[in-house]
């Protein structure tokens, strides 16, 4: 059985894996947003940033891209993926249902934000996320980076982030 991953921030332009397959895909009851404080890969603990992270929301969908493992790596993606996901235990490992843009329906590898995690920092104002983004820089580098990438690479798979325009926009402003 194909193992799938949704990817809805930095594994659209860094899976880090050889991807057999890639779609277009729709995450039903989860919005993205930086809502999770990030202290490794995009902040310090000192000055913790902002990553993207799935948040639960009835009414919401989230466009991403389901990404198929080839099943002689489905191990060795795994154990990459919980080492690159889990390092703070801020995300949650899940299974979803994703609705694939050919129409199929696949069960997907899902990390989710545990919103009681002292990491989670939801409905932070738009302003306040800028400024953080801004400003702060982890051990993969600065967080506008981390911004910067996500948003030029929804753009090209025609997925509109609205929250993520709007954020890449004034962070220019701020650094300007």
């Amino acid at each position: 059985m194909t193992m799938w991953v949704f990817g809805y921030g930095s594994l659209l332009w860094n899976p880090g894996f050889d991807v057999a397959e890639s779609q277009l895909a729709r995450l039903p009851g989860f919005h993205r947003s930086f809502c999770m404080r990030s202290i490794h890969h995009r902040g310090t603990e000192e000055n913790p940033g902002l990553v993207l992270a799935l948040d639960a929301a009835d009414a919401a969908a989230c466009n991403g891209v389901a990404l198929a493992v080839h099943d002689h790596e489905q191990d060795t993606v795994l154990a990459y993926l919980r080492e690159r996901e889990l390092v703070s235990s801020a995300y949650l490992e899940t299974v979803q249902q994703v609705q694939l843009r050919d129409g199929r329906q696949v069960s997907a590898l899902t990390y989710i934000v545990d919103p009681h995690h002292v990491q989670y920092c939801g409905g932070l104002p738009l302003e306040e996320q800028a400024q953080i983004i801004a400003h702060a820089v982890g051990g993969r580098g600065p967080n506008t980076e981390y911004l910067y990438n996500t948003a030029a690479h929804l753009g090209e798979l025609g997925i509109r982030d609205h929250e993520l325009d709007w954020l890449t926009e004034r962070v220019r402003e701020i650094l300007a």
